[in-house]
């Protein structure tokens, strides 16, 4: 027979596993390459390589306070303008600890493990590259999760929002994400299904250095995945050795494109270049989009005749809220298909419902005639 204290500490034993389940249940979750990853408890500890205004729209600014180091040069190096504006509403952004960067040679699994995370969630492109580091970091008992939005395919758009929703324990709001996300993708591709005529030829160039510096265009990845998405003719097609690259200036005047993107940011120490984002406004943006209407034989092109010369921001491909670019490009493309989308409200109501700071700025314009 048990002693009156013996069952007592035995009682309050079955209460305690009964009340905290949860605590001792591994998770599993399948992530954007296929892969099951298993963690072994609910996240408390994250550290975060890329993706970081997906996670904040997944694991809402609340889920920053779980994350303990980040790579910061793709965020506060590539666009210090945005991460200034979510430094000021996320308190543990500003100062936090730097983990490296795969591309510059930097990225370090010393510092990750250090860092004591939980759980590693990691671009595809980075774990693709980084195979020593990772070996090092899940050998210290730190999983990998892998999302990948680059490839811009609809099952990993969707499979990497579920997947930081598992992690961060935000799945309702993952799925509803995805859901939002499939929705939108299906609808654009719909609309353009039911387009007729000839397909539109499209020139995207990336205005960074100033309209006597021809940037790079796409071809397969980027702007030029989209535009073959929604059945442009890329006129980059067949005509740079690579992904990316520029497109010789006689070719585009040789292939006469109905329409031009121009892909612009609010990048630091790039005066000439197209300016686009939250502080520009849209008459920053057209002045900045004009200079290139004066290159050499580009006033005999059908899209200058027309003025339908554009200015879009680049940061706006490759991610979980790509279908708002999406809808911007074939609104040019298909006006009539798309008459009633409006590209601009539907990126405002993106940040009214997901994301902790106010939409504001130009994304998308038109060149002025």
């Amino acid at each position: 027979m048990l002693n009156r204290r013996s069952f007592a500490g035995l009682l309050a034993a079955a209460t305690l596993a009964l009340s905290f389940p949860a605590l001792a249940e591994p998770i599993t979750l399948t992530d954007a390459l296929g892969r099951s990853v298993t963690l072994p408890k609910p996240v408390e500890r994250v550290a975060l390589n890329f993706n970081f205004e997906e996670f904040t729209a997944i694991a809402g600014k609340e889920g920053w306070q779980k994350v303990v180091g980040i790579s910061r040069a793709p965020w506060e190096g590539w666009r210090p303008v945005i991460f200034a504006r979510y430094s000021a509403v996320i308190p543990n952004l500003a100062a936090m600890p730097d983990i490296g960067h795969s591309d510059d040679g930097t990225f370090s699994a010393e510092k990750i493990i250090s860092l004591r995370p939980d759980v590693l969630i990691m671009a595809e492109w980075a774990y693709q590259t980084q195979k020593t580091a990772r070996d090092q970091i899940e050998a210290a008992g730190i999983p990998i999760v892998v999302i990948d939005y680059n490839a811009q395919l609809l099952d990993r758009h969707v499979a990497s929002t579920l997947a930081i929703g598992k992690v961060m324990g935000t799945e309702a709001r993952a799925q509803e994400l995805a859901s939002l996300y499939k929705t939108q993708y299906e609808d654009i591709l719909a609309r353009v299904a039911r387009a007729k005529g000839p397909k539109p030829k499209v020139y995207v160039e990336l205005g960074q250095a100033g309209a006597e510096t021809i940037g790079n265009t796409y071809n397969g990845t980027m702007w030029g995945k989209i535009l073959t998405t929604l059945g442009a003719e890329n006129i980059a097609t067949g005509k740079i050795p690579g992904p990316w690259g520029p497109l010789a200036a006689e070719a585009v005047i040789a292939e006469n494109p109905d329409v031009i993107f121009m892909a612009g940011s609010s990048w630091v120490g790039r005066p000439k270049a197209v300016r686009t984002g939250y502080d520009t406004p849209v008459e920053t943006t057209q002045d900045s989009l004009k200079q290139y209407l004066g290159r050499p034989g580009w006033d005999g092109l059908k899209a200058v005749k027309a003025s339908q010369v554009h200015a879009i921001e680049h940061g706006l491909c490759r991610t979980l809220f790509d279908y708002v670019a999406m809808q911007y490009i074939a609104k040019q493309l298909y006006p009539q298909e798309f008459a009633d989308v409006d590209p601009a409200e539907a990126f405002r109501a993106y940040h009214a419902k997901y994301l902790p700071v106010a939409y504001s700025g130009t994304w998308m314009a038109r060149v002025t005639p």
